[in-house]
Parts: C-alpha cells; sequence; structure tokens
C-alpha cells in the first residue's frame, strides 16, 4: 500500500529533526528488547533485570513471541529525536494511517492506549447505574473490571456446549442494557462467531433494545482463517449502535508500546472522545504501529508461525489425553481436569508460565502459543505435569 503524502512527509519530518547517533549506531538487530519479548530476548546478550522472570517461556498472556517487525523497530529508533515533543501530530498520523488502511473517514477512528483503553472507555461511556453491561463467562476483563468498580450492573452469560458465546441468551437478556460485549474470536475459549451471525444478532439487539450498544472486540482478527469470519466494522460505521476494537499488541507484537483502536459511526466517536486520555499513545508507539500497518508479509508470516505452532500444541495436549477447545485465535483453551490453578504453579516452577483460572471453567487452562521451540518444550513440561491424569 502506498504511503499517504501526509504520513511520508511526517516521517520525513522525523528524520530531518536529528535521530542522532544513537539510533545510527544501534541498528535494530542490536536491541533485542525491541524485537521480541523483551527480557525473554535479551537473555544472554545483555545483564538480566529479573531472572526469575527471564528464565521463563511465556505463554500466559496471548503475546506474539517473534515481536514487531524490524521496520516498525526502525520506527521506533527515528522517534527518538521527537521524544522531548508530546504525540500529537503522531497521534493524527496513527489515525490517519488507521482510516487509510480500513478504507473508513478518519472521523470513524479514535486511538488508545491498547485495546485495553478502548474496552474502558466504552464501558465508561455507555454504562451508568440504571443501564449495566451486558457479558460474557469466561471473557476478557477489561469491561467487567470497570463496571464492578464504578458500581455499574453487569451481568456475564455463560458460554454455551460449544464454548461459543452465546448469542440468543445474550438477545434474550438485551433489553434495556447499556452495552453488550462480544470478544469475537472470544478471549479464553478462541472460538468465534461468522459474520452473518453476528450482524443478524445486531440486528435482532438494535429491534429489541434500541438504546442498548454492541463493542466487537477483534483483537485476534489477523489470526483467523475461518471462512465465515469476517470484521464487523462496515456494520459499525454505518451503525451509531456498534463499535469495533482492535489492537496493536497481538500480531504485531506490540503489546508492550501500548496502541489500540476504535472504528465506529462518527457519532459515536464523538460520544468516546470526551473519556480518552489526552496524549494516549506515545510517539514510539505510533510510529511502530504507522509502519505495522504497511507490512503484510510481515503479517502472513507471523501468522503462518502461529497456525503452525498452535497445530503442534493442539495435536500434543490431544495425544496426552486432553480435550482441546478449536481456536482461531494465538492460544488456545484445554480441559487439563484438574485445578488450573495448580497447573500453573506446576509449570510455572518447571520455567513456562500459561493462562489462569478463568471462572466459571474449573478444569480448563488457557496456553497462549509461543515459537515452535517454544511449544516443544512446554508440552514437554505439560506431558510430565500431567502424567498422572
Amino acid at each position: 500500500m502506498r504511503m499517504p503524502s501526509s504520513r511520508r512527509s511526517f516521517l520525513a519530518s522525523i528524520g530531518a529533526a536529528g535521530v542522532g547517533a544513537l539510533a545510527a549506531a544501534r541498528p535494530a538487530h542490536a536491541l533485542p528488547w525491541l524485537s521480541a519479548r523483551g527480557r525473554e530476548a535479551v537473555a544472554g546478550q545483555a545483564p538480566r533485570l529479573a531472572r526469575s522472570a527471564a528464565d521463563l517461556i511465556l505463554l500466559n498472556s496471548n503475546e506474539n513471541p517473534y515481536g514487531p517487525a524490524s521496520d516498525a523497530i526502525d520506527a521506533v529508533m527515528r522517534m527518538f529525536g521527537v521524544s522531548s515533543r508530546y504525540p500529537d501530530a503522531p497521534e493524527e498520523e496513527l489515525r490517519a494511517a488507521i482510516a487509510a488502511n480500513h478504507k473508513v473517514a478518519a472521523e470513524s477512528v479514535l486511538i488508545g492506549c491498547g485495546s485495553t483503553e478502548i474496552l474502558a472507555i466504552a464501558t465508561d461511556a455507555f454504562t451508568s447505574a440504571t443501564r449495566g453491561l451486558l457479558s460474557v463467562a469466561p471473557s476478557f476483563e477489561t469491561p467487567r473490571d470497570v463496571a464492578v468498580r464504578k458500581g455499574i450492573p453487569m451481568e456475564a452469560l455463560a458460554v454455551d456446549g460449544s464454548f461459543r458465546i452465546d448469542l440468543q441468551a445474550m438477545y434474550e437478556r438485551c433489553r434495556g442494557a447499556g452495552m453488550l460485549f462480544i470478544c469475537n474470536p472470544n478471549n479464553p475459549t478462541g472460538t468465534l462467531h461468522g459474520i452473518g451471525d453476528l450482524v443478524h444478532f445486531i440486528g435482532q439487539v438494535n429491534a429489541r433494545s434500541p438504546e442498548s450498544y454492541v463493542l466487537v472486540d477483534e483483537a485476534y482478527f489477523e489470526y483467523v482463517a475461518d471462512p465465515t469470519y469476517g470484521t464487523a466494522i462496515p456494520e459499525a460505521v454505518r451503525n451509531p449502535r456498534v463499535v469495533v476494537s482492535r489492537t496493536f499488541s497481538k500480531v504485531f507484537g506490540l503489546a508492550g508500546l501500548r496502541a489500540g483502536y476504535a472504528i465506529a459511526h462518527p457519532d459515536t466517536i464523538r460520544m468516546l472522545e470526551p473519556y480518552r486520555i489526552p496524549s494516549g499513545v506515545n510517539v514510539f508507539a505510533a510510529a511502530a504501529a504507522i509502519a505495522s500497518l504497511e507490512l503484510p508479509e510481515h503479517l502472513v508470516r507471523q501468522q503462518t508461525l502461529n497456525a503452525q505452532a498452535r497445530a503442534y500444541a493442539v495435536s500434543a495436549m490431544q495425544q496426552l489425553g486432553f480435550a482441546v477447545v478449536p481456536s482461531h485465535t494465538n492460544f488456545f483453551l484445554t480441559d487439563i481436569k484438574r485445578d488450573p490453578r495448580a497447573f500453573q504453579s506446576a509449570m510455572r516452577a518447571r520455567g513456562v508460565a500459561v493462562g489462569r483460572l478463568f471462572p466459571p471453567l474449573a478444569t480448563h487452562a488457557r496456553i497462549s502459543i509461543g515459537t515452535m521451540d517454544e511449544m516443544r518444550t512446554a508440552m514437554a513440561v505439560a506431558a510430565e505435569v500431567l502424567g498422572g491424569a
């Protein structure tokens, strides 16, 4: 995709501002803590800041084990020359880049400090003491946590027998809700709904509860290969009662830099803007995110690596005799037939960090996808820990 002239001029101005000797003397490959998952990448190449964490294989937070693309790292390095300035211009450039990437108006885009801020903003804006939150259990917790902290009524409906979000149950309970939260694919189950079913559901909700908003979290969108799946962005731009959230934390490998965004009807974006943290996306995150949007080959590579490592790990767990929920993400959920907290502790003691308890599922563990070497090690450790099952 050709870079818009405004973005080219912005990046050119960064270079002209003087990147300084830091970027010139330290190319991207010399900064492993930027190119991968911090403490893991730097092990053996620089003093360890936290030995216990550095020794762990991190399969607990759904991160990209390969980190950002080299072009994104280079973009970060170029920003040191203007890091003393507030990020007004970089934020606007990022907003314009996202709009161009999705072929929507800039007025339909709101950027945030990761999609976590977007979810919190939406919960603040759309729920109240009289219009509560309708969510799912288990699912990503930020909307729930915001509602609980503010004393907002909250109901979480259990996933169905296939570990999918029960859209019918949500429809039946939607009347009077301030916001319905749909994580698609859902975290931690990894399951999804096709775009046809989702749009039909939104229409039903609009008819049954016209004042309710539907927030569709597409954090794992880029990992999905299911042909029935699709983005709800066109619906969000058209329908003022729908918001889609996205993040650069997953496939783009920028979890530590914190950049996310919402796409919605311009009127809806204007409702969200007052709740946003001013200057919430720093210059480094903005530059890395802009660069990441223009690297389709990197995206395909990450999708392929994730799918290969996931297929290996899922097969390994099944061979151990444990059921795995079909996943469309960079993690999977497996029934280990015991308390996942004990499993988490035993795995960590052997050098592998895995996910926590996700109520109401009492015997399921979530395992994120690392590199193929990491998954081979992790599955060998899981066989040791679970051998008595």
